[in-house]
């Protein structure tokens, strides 16, 4: 068959249902005949151009709507701050606020930290051992390498402190054990309630009892289940306790030895101790319970040891001549450490070079007053970096 137009199909189609001629001849008058195309192969490419541009049309207009999973949203720049007033330099800023309008965060604005400030903890005693308390700022001077540095920041508020309590339990401690006991447990009861301990006990090596923690009744039953015996490793508990103090969360910080004798176990030297307690802002104080007939050597050692240790920290050692005093001898040593003096100040020297740096810490106490004994820590190492 011929290639026909659509029209002549359709006109084809309806003759071919006629069963009888005057059928067609109603069909015929009700459908009127489309228009015949004298030349198909015109009329065909007519309409496939038509087609494409109709695709053309519909796939422009679908391009021109938005997407708005694929759309890009830039945000628009922030707004530059505005400039300074006629005549202001360029960059100027506002002036600095004070008081508490300066501890209020502002927008935009950059927290400043200052880290060479150089704190340093003072007790103050006269000549009968007493606690002085009262004194002003204007009564103290620091010197760094004999160079005098200006105060900054002067407190005398009980702030907490983190202490670890450094526990002698050698064979030796076997008939002062429950006094030692009963007297750390006087010093903590007597602390601040926001002071953090933990404590380590020692003979032939160390060994800690009780992690950091504020419970006092955990640390009491703790110390219920501690016996003693074996030799006496002080120099590896106290450089275990700097090591210990190194996870502390409070600024402060002090070690509290309780202790009847010399070392005569530990692998780490005097010499290796000391630098250490150099190298921390660790203060330490001691209760000596000593025996003026010790037998040994490292015994009758024991009590410049702990002195030396002390001292270099702004510490104190305490004798311990009557085991009944024990415990007022503890009592006597929290007290000091919620009133001690606290002055900061920065050093002129900003030298990172890791050296020691000898502090001095001079006391002109107000008339009337009797001599004073200042108690400070003797220096530190500058940071290296």
């Amino acid at each position: 068959m011929k290639n026909l137009p659509l029209s002549r199909i359709l006109q084809i189609g309806n003759r071919s249902r006629c069963m009888a001629p005057e059928d067609c001849a109603g069909a015929r008058k009700q459908i009127p005949a489309a228009p015949i195309c004298r030349r198909p192969a015109r009329c065909t490419i007519t309409l496939l151009a038509f087609a494409a541009l109709f695709f053309a049309f519909a796939t422009s207009h679908l391009s021109a709507q938005e997407d708005p999973l694929n759309k890009v949203h830039v945000p628009p720049p922030e707004a530059t701050p505005a400039t300074p007033p006629t005549g202001a330099p360029a960059g100027a800023e506002a002036a600095p606020l004070e008081g508490a309008d300066a501890l209020k965060p502002r927008p935009g604005s950059r927290i400043r930290m200052d880290v060479d400030l150089v704190l340093v903890p003072v007790t103050i005693t006269d000549p009968m051992n007493r606690l002085v308390t009262g004194l002003e700022q204007d009564d103290f001077f620091v010197y760094e390498n004999n160079t005098l540095q200006k105060i900054r920041t002067f407190s005398t508020e009980d702030t907490p402190v983190s202490i670890g309590i450094i526990m002698d339990l050698s064979g030796s401690m076997t008939s002062k054990l429950i006094r030692a006991r009963d007297s750390i447990l006087q010093f903590m009861k007597t602390a601040n309630p926001q002071d953090e301990f933990f404590v380590i006990g020692f003979n032939d090596r160390p060994e800690l009892i009780e992690d950091f923690t504020s419970s006092i009744e955990d640390i009491q039953a703790r110390l219920q289940t501690v016996r003693s015996g074996h030799r006496t490793a002080l120099l590896d508990a106290i450089y275990f306790g700097m090591d210990k103090m190194k996870l502390a969360k409070q600024q402060r910080k002090a070690l509290l030895v309780v202790s009847d004798g010399g070392d005569n176990r530990s692998r780490y030297t005097e010499g290796e101790v000391k630098s250490q307690v150099r190298e921390s802002d660790v203060q330490i104080y001691s209760i000596g319970i000593f025996d003026p007939y010790a037998p040994t050597s490292e015994e009758r050692m024991g009590p410049m040891l702990l002195n030396d240790l002390s001292e270099e920290t702004g510490g104190r050692l305490f004798r311990v001549d009557d085991l009944a005093d024990m415990g007022d001898i503890a009592i006597k040593i929290s007290t000091e450490l919620r009133s001690q003096y606290v002055l900061g100040y920065n050093p002129k020297s900003m030298q990172r070079d890791g050296k020691w740096r000898k502090v001095k810490v001079k006391l002109v106490p107000p008339q009337g007053l009797p001599p004073l004994t200042v108690h400070a820590r003797t220096g530190y190492y500058a940071p290296l970096h």
